[in-house]
């Protein structure tokens, strides 16, 4: 199937609510472009230098959301046109992220990203560590991020009862924190979770972002 088919086909299969964010890590340029005239605007890329090196070849209307691990000293360079961070782990970070956006005029829409896998190489708050952040006197002066909900990647299995605990798992963390802290706050909303393997099982389980790369562009090179 080609890539509109493939974008069709997932579209159809998702709750109109359900953001769809094209993982495009890998994919070359031409191939990008492919899927944005078949109407897709929201891209996600997890390496700092490959999006930067990508951004000026595409259309200034795709909305970038970072998705990967992120280096405090690249934050500068993906300000001035992120729309989206996913994959805040700390506030030192966060810090970074509100310094570099408030110099660039921006205010950038962030999600906190907590540890719900079981394999440990998988980055990630726990819930002290992020409510330990948000209760903090450097979080609350912050003036140029805003933080919109979580994010989390899930065991690589095909085990859809551990799938199904974890994802879960990070609602409740959403639930619990938005109860806390965002009470009043309608844009901490997201839940960004699922990709190729699994988006079925997140969406079941309440996500309202899926990060999906293969089942739009097939297998990686």
């Amino acid at each position: 199937m080609s890539i509109r088919e493939n974008l069709l086909r997932l579209k159809q299969s998702m709750p109109p609510h359900v953001k769809l964010v094209a993982v495009s890590k890998t994919q070359a340029v031409d191939v990008i472009r492919e899927a944005y005239d078949a109407g897709q605007r929201l891209f996600g890329e997890n390496k700092a230098q490959e999006l930067i090196a990508k951004q000026p070849g595409l259309p200034d209307d795709i909305q970038w959301h970072f998705i990967g691990h992120l280096q405090s000293n690249k934050v500068k360079y993906l300000v001035p046109f992120v729309r989206m961070i996913e994959s805040v782990d700390s506030l030192r970070l966060l810090k970074e992220i509100n310094k570099q956006a408030g110099k660039a005029g921006r205010r950038i829409d962030c999600l906190l990203q907590f540890h719900i896998a079981s394999e440990e190489t998988k980055f990630g708050l726990d819930p002290e560590e992020a409510r330990s952040l948000l209760s903090s006197e450097s979080y609350q002066a912050m003036k140029h991020v805003r933080i919109c909900g979580l994010m989390g990647m899930a065991t690589f299995t095909d085990d859809e009862n551990i799938l199904t605990v974890e994802f879960r798992t990070l609602r409740g963390y959403f639930e619990s924190i938005k109860n806390d802290f965002f009470a009043h706050d309608d844009a901490f909303r997201e839940i960004s979770m699922g990709m190729s393997g699994d988006y079925e099982v997140a969406i079941r389980e309440g996500s309202t972002i899926v990060r999906i790369g293969t089942a739009i562009f097939g297998e990686r090179n």
